[in-house]
């Protein structure tokens, strides 16, 4: 069962990562489809998902699971702020039978809240392959705004492609509540 409940969303509870998560963990960026949608590109083992999970806490980053009823259907993280500019990084991911349902846009809304309201943050923002239209679509959805791209920046499945830039500010988020 996944750790204590620290936010709340409409639709999911963000938990605490446990380290018997580890083994949902482990397969869901082992996942082709969920690898190679994200910027993970060599396989992880077991014992790496668990020193993973146990050097949470060692930055100021916040890593939570999604969770719907209690289980576990994918992980979003807001990596170390930059504390002279006010911004962080948002990622998440998502099980592939749990694509759809609005969890991620739950999820990302939910983190930004905590984000503005309880860190003091001015902006979160995300990046995304072009090719990755549903993960653009979730940043939308939560407000984000596209704020550049980054011709051929990555490499994806064999091809270069676009990365874009996606940006939320906090006076943003307050008018859009």
């Amino acid at each position: 069962m996944p750790g204590a409940v620290f936010l709340e969303g409409e639709r999911v509870e963000l938990r605490t990562v446990e380290l018997e998560d580890a083994e949902f963990l482990q397969e869901l960026i082992n996942d082709p489809v969920v690898r190679t949608s994200l910027f993970a590109h060599r396989p992880i083992a077991g014992h790496q998902e668990q020193e993973w999970i146990e050097s949470i806490g060692e930055d100021d980053a916040v890593k939570l699971l999604i969770c719907v009823d209690g289980e576990a259907v994918g992980i979003v993280t807001l990596e170390p702020p930059n504390d002279v500019w006010g911004c962080a990084e948002i990622a998440y991911m998502v099980a592939p039978a749990e694509w759809g349902n609005g969890h991620a846009t739950d999820a990302v809304e939910a983190l930004c809240g905590y984000a503005f309201t309880e860190r003091r943050l001015n902006k979160v923002y995300a990046s995304v392959y072009a090719t990755n239209g549903a993960s653009a679509r979730v940043l939308e959805k939560a407000g984000f705004q596209k704020e550049g791209e980054f011709r051929r920046e990555a490499f994806v499945e064999g091809e270069y492609v676009d990365l874009l830039r996606y940006g939320l500010l906090a006076e943003e988020w307050t008018d859009g509540r």
